[in-house]
């Protein structure tokens, strides 16, 4: 199939919360499947695979406030 993707969809459940909260976390040049795979190959001790950058709680923090303001 020509539109077919190389990788299957893969579901988990996660608070409505949570996942928002992890898709503000994640640098805006990326998204949250790309940190899940990376956090996982690193999980698995893949050669090559490093743990996913955290976010800066800082920068969190600020924009958290903006929300509220």
């Amino acid at each position: 199939m020509p539109n077919q993707p190389k990788t299957p969809i893969s579901r988990f459940r996660i608070d409505a919360d949570e996942w928002q909260a992890f898709g503000e976390a994640v640098p805006q040049d990326t998204d949250r499947s790309a940190v899940l795979r990376d956090f996982v190959a690193w999980y698995l001790r893949r050669p090559g695979a490093r743990m996913p950058k955290r976010p800066d709680t800082s920068e969190r923090a600020a924009s958290s406030e903006e929300k509220t303001a």
